[in-house]
């Protein structure tokens, strides 16, 4: 009883990190809807798309303090309510800065689950479950992944504005979260810590391990409080001892989102239909990117603590280096044929009527492709062939680049996506663990922001071809970067891996 009455809270706690994926990446499907109806430019495309990190970089600053002041429980509930708003009001706005403020409330959201979340389970947890069941969070994210994209998939045939439907089904699991959260208690350390509410703790800590677990984890907490470590500042993460340490940290934080994986998560459907699929094919394609990142990261939970931290990051930037080379090699070969079909599929009549006079030509290169076809059209009749009709055009290994593209999340989904956080965990000393993490993860939020705003200008401006190649070069000196920075923390203690890095710094 004391074990599943555990785990039953941490699943629902852990509810965040599902809305939180959810939300991350279900405004895939709706990426060509909202750029039609609020005539969006490629740069407004990936603002809106983006914004939902500003919003979680406001979500990273706060929650913590505020979880401090007012407790875990509060502000989970808080972000439930984040969540269903944001749902219900991007699903229904009517102009494009009110949709903009939806999303970033929604990011705040984002931003206090991704830390809320695991705090509080990893509170209320007994250490030998605690491993286990911190992890239903990062789980709870990639099946929310998952989750939106099969949303998406049924919903797009909806007649009218199928986006807002698919925007707007948020608000369901936001909802029960909401309710659900009600079942679950206070934090009993942050009930001690805070409010020296003893008692009340100790009914809520016999719930979880029993009469002796209760008095022993009150005996530790009280203990803790006793002896508790002098706060760490600002400076003292900026200080020169911390070098070798925040090198790792900024660097994995930096690589992890340089190489594209929220440009693959936020418009996998518009990657796919880039090559050529249809929409259709394009949200099945979705679907099997989402159900590789869940299988794949039960894969890196279960060799994360047998192969190590450093192996598994060597193999996955190894991985995702290859798959996006050869994304690039397969839009790189591409060719593009104008035959009476493919015309009659482009959707303006003015453009089709222009392109007709193309009719069957082929051309073996983009560059070819865009110097013929960009005098017959309007500077924005050439932008909307660029951005919605070249597929129609376009020969190519599409299996190749399915290929790629779920080798690349298979890979992310082993190493650079859990293993980052397993190792800001492990490598901080704890005065400084909560400002650090906070920090590098602003500092993440930051980098991931700046490959969603760019990538729908790279594939319009830059062709797939040279947006592919970029993140293969990025991820190749990732590659570098962990075969020369990152240190192996497996099996080591919290204070062996703080005297490896002092050694490793003083050498």
């Amino acid at each position: 009883m004391q074990k599943s009455y555990t785990i039953i809270i941490s699943l629902i706690v852990a509810m965040g990190g599902f809305l939180l994926g959810f939300d991350s990446a279900v405004i895939s499907g709706a990426v060509n809807g909202i750029r039609t109806y609020f005539e969006m430019s490629d740069w407004q495309l990936g603002f809106a798309v983006g914004c939902v990190i500003f919003g979680a970089m406001f979500g990273n600053i706060f929650a913590g303090p505020l979880s401090d002041q007012y407790g875990r429980k509060k502000l989970l509930i808080i972000t439930a309510v984040l969540f269903t708003v944001s749902a219900l009001w991007s699903a229904l706005a009517t102009n494009y800065i009110s949709f903009v403020i939806a999303r970033i409330i929604g990011g705040i959201g984002i931003g206090g689950a991704i830390l809320i979340a695991p705090i509080y389970i990893a509170e209320i947890a007994p250490p030998k479950l605690r491993g286990s069941l911190v992890s239903l969070n990062q789980l709870n994210i990639v099946l929310g992944i998952s989750a939106a994209y099969f949303s998406n998939y049924f919903l797009k045939d909806i007649e009218g504005e199928s986006w807002r439907w698919m925007l707007g089904v948020e608000a369901i699991p936001a909802l029960i979260y909401f309710f659900a959260l009600f079942a679950v208690p206070r934090s009993p350390r942050w009930l001690i810590q805070r409010l020296n509410k003893v008692a009340f703790a100790k009914k809520i800590l016999v719930k979880i391990g029993g009469e002796e677990f209760a008095t022993v984890t009150i005996a530790e907490i009280q203990r803790g409080i006793d002896k508790k470590e002098a706060k760490g500042t600002y400076a003292d993460f900026f200080s020169r001892k911390m070098t070798v340490i925040v090198t790792i940290a900024f660097g994995l934080a930096f690589f992890q989102q340089i190489t594209g994986i929220n440009a693959i998560f936020y418009y996998a459907p518009t990657i796919f239909e880039q090559a050529g699929g249809s929409s259709d094919a394009s949200f099945l394609q979705a679907i099997v990117v989402g159900l590789t990142n869940v299988i794949f990261t039960f894969v890196a939970i279960w060799l994360i603590d047998r192969l190590g931290r450093k192996p598994l990051l060597l193999i996955g930037t190894s991985s995702m280096a290859i798959a996006l080379i050869m994304a690039t090699l397969a839009f790189n070969n591409a060719s593009y044929h104008f035959d009476t079909k493919a015309i009659e599929k482009v959707e303006n009549s003015e453009i089709q009527a222009a392109l007709s006079q193309l009719n069957g030509s082929t051309y073996f290169s983009q560059k070819e492709l865009f110097s013929k076809v960009e005098p017959l059209l309007t500077e924005a009749q050439f932008i909307s062939f660029k951005q919605n009709e070249i597929k129609n055009f376009i020969n190519i290994n599409a299996v190749l680049v399915l290929i790629a593209i779920l080798l690349y999340v298979a890979a992310f989904a082993i190493s650079l996506g859990p293993v980052m956080w397993t190792m800001l965990s492990e490598i901080f000393p704890g005065n400084v663990k909560g400002i650090a993490i906070s920090i590098v993860g602003f500092f993440n939020s930051l980098v991931s922001y700046t490959v969603t705003q760019f990538f729908p200008w790279e594939l319009t401006n830059l062709g797939p071809t040279l947006t592919f190649a970029i993140y293969a070069g990025l991820a190749v000196l990732s590659i570098a970067f962990v075969s020369r920075f990152v240190v192996e923390t497996k099996g080591k203690t919290l204070e062996e891996v703080q005297e490896l890095l002092i050694k490793s710094e003083e050498e």
